[in-house]
């Protein structure tokens, strides 16, 4: 009986790929990230990864995770396959405007990077308190500090806000 060998070019492309990204000492580190609440939570796999070598930091916007697995060099041995390498982990995510980036936190527990992003208070949705009534004047907010009170005819962002009484 023959056995039939599937033969695609993109498997020839996806290891020649490879071969050059591991020639030059950058890997893959694939991640998932999600919003739980109030924070969002990274997850990035590095196995074989040296806490100590794993350094995350935030410049402005820019989050970036860095990591690197150095392997003992092995002399005089006769290698059957070598598929594990040193390497260098970088991954970059552009964090954008929302973000509490005083209180980012990162842990490494077997061979998994979690980052916890936390949303800042000032994109938090927030309710907002409407009181009205027969010649009193709205008032917007939550009784935080900086709410305004909103009167006939004032201005807001531009545009007018007016009372309407019935009588």
């Amino acid at each position: 009986m023959d056995v039939a060998t599937m033969f695609t070019p993109f498997n020839d492309f996806d290891r020649l790929a490879a071969s050059l990204f591991a020639r030059q000492g950058l890997r893959e580190m694939p991640m998932d990230l999600y919003r739980d609440g109030d924070r969002y939570i990274l997850r990035a796999d590095l196995p074989g990864i040296d806490p100590e070598s794993v350094d995350v930091d935030v410049d402005g916007q820019l989050l970036t995770i860095r990591a690197e697995r150095k392997l003992p060099e092995v002399q005089e041995v006769q290698w059957i396959t070598r598929e594990r390498q040193s390497s260098s982990f970088v991954r970059q995510l552009n964090l954008g405007q929302g973000i509490d980036i005083q209180n980012i936190a990162a842990s490494y527990d077997n061979g998994v990077l979690t980052v916890t992003i936390p949303v800042s208070a000032q994109a938090k949705p927030r309710k907002i308190q409407v009181v009205s009534g027969q010649g009193e004047q709205q008032a917007l907010g939550d009784g935080q500090e900086g709410d305004r009170v909103i009167g006939e005819g004032e201005l807001v962002n531009g545009t007018s806000s007016t009372q309407s009484t019935e009588g």
